[in-house]
């Protein structure tokens, strides 16, 4: 099978590119310390102009229609440029692509342009509970019919970009006597709905940039046309579209990885010891070389999901492989990376200690490595 880019492809990926080096890059540092919030918001609105928020939605919703290759080419730019912009990104678009797959025509019309044109700074998927995470099958949070409305109580955790979503996509149960997975339904829920509660913003190890909230519902009202889908098909929606997400994380991943590695490629060149630049020592290529060729593997692996999911075809298997791959990868990528700097990398002076500590949690949203693994071998075992 052929990699080729597109015409389109490569227009998206040398613009995002571009954009993440003239726009995005310049801030990262500052997300990183906790400033520079506007900024954010205002680079938010900026990638939605140029249709970056919505990659993967038909333009007659003012998506840029350009397809998951392409999704994952931008998220792939963005995130070496910040992760914290790569990831609110990602799930803005996943968002997107959700009401875009279940929601009605009305909902569509409603909520994705507004997606795609920034005038939500950000949107949210609300699926994980304190006792619901890799389980979702588990949660506790309920809707219940009054009427012609539902009224939803409970709590969700860890949810991404809460703070300034427009839309939030959430998941709780309507049919608590039904088998666990079965009796869960989906709901868009707007920011400013009576009873949707921003609770405490999460203090992380990377991402700093990104804020994660508690939110919670308190006898929130919404009306029953705010359902996506049919009553009690929830769970299944969800499963699906994570395998889109994972695609999103995948190239998170590797563009947190790529940047580590330029910075470390540079600085073994500059940087000289015993007479010569260390990039000069054998036991530098190959630590250097082993990388590449994981961070190139980890390339083909996503190209492989984003292509399937383009054509129609079964993807959940191949996105999980590219998800594993690439955030284990991008562990042992930034690590590298900074152990090449020595002394330099620890230092907070150089960017390696933040893409060290972006890179972490790639291995756990959107489905630790370990669900990674359960999906692949269930899918793989299929087959015998």
């Amino acid at each position: 099978m052929q990699f080729l880019l597109n015409e389109e492809q490569i227009l998206i990926q040398n613009t995002a590119r571009r954009l993440a080096g003239d726009r995005i890059a310049p801030l990262a540092e500052r997300l990183d310390r906790g400033e520079g919030r506007e900024e954010f918001l205002a680079n938010l609105k900026f990638l939605a102009e140029n249709g970056f928020m919505a990659l993967n939605v038909a333009a007659d919703y003012g998506g840029a229609e350009a397809g998951a290759v392409a999704f994952a080419l931008a998220i792939e730019e963005v995130g070496r440029a910040c992760a914290s912009t790569g990831v609110t990104m990602s799930v803005t678009n996943m968002v997107a692509e959700v009401i875009q797959a279940v929601g009605s025509e009305e909902q569509r019309a409603a909520y994705l342009p507004k997606i795609a044109g920034g005038i939500y700074p950000a949107a949210a998927f609300c699926l994980t509970e304190s006792g619901a995470g890799s389980d979702p099958s588990s949660m506790r949070t309920k809707a219940v019919r009054d009427g012609n409305h539902y009224v939803l109580n409970g709590s969700k955790l860890y949810i991404t970009s809460a703070e300034y979503a427009g839309i939030f996509v959430v998941w709780a149960v309507t049919d608590p006597d039904a088998p666990r997975g079965k009796g869960i339904s989906c709901f868009l829920v707007e920011r400013d709905t009576p009873g949707l509660v921003i609770g405490k913003a999460e203090k992380k190890m990377g991402q700093t940039g990104s804020v994660t909230n508690e939110v919670h519902f308190e006898d929130c009202r919404i009306p029953a046309t705010q359902m996506m889908g049919e009553e009690n098909d929830g769970f299944r929606i969800a499963v699906g579209e994570l395998a889109g997400g994972r695609i999103g994380i995948a190239a998170l991943a590797l563009g947190i990885s790529r940047a580590a590695m330029d910075a470390a490629k540079s600085y073994v060149k500059e940087r000289k010891q015993f007479g010569k630049a260390i990039a000069d020592m054998q036991g530098i290529q190959w630590m250097i070389a082993d990388r590449e060729t994981e961070l190139e593997a980890a390339r083909l692996l996503i190209l492989q999901a984003a292509h399937l999911k383009d054509a129609g075809k079964p993807f959940a298997r191949e996105a999980s492989m590219a998800k594993l791959f690439s955030s284990e990868a991008a562990q042992r990528a930034t690590y590298t990376a900074l152990q090449l700097h020595g002394g330099a990398g620890y230092i907070r002076e150089y960017p390696l200690e933040r893409y060290a500590r972006d890179a972490r949690i790639t291995t756990i949203y959107e489905g630790t490595s370990e669900i990674q693994r359960l999906i692949i071998a269930r899918e793989v075992l299929k087959e015998i």
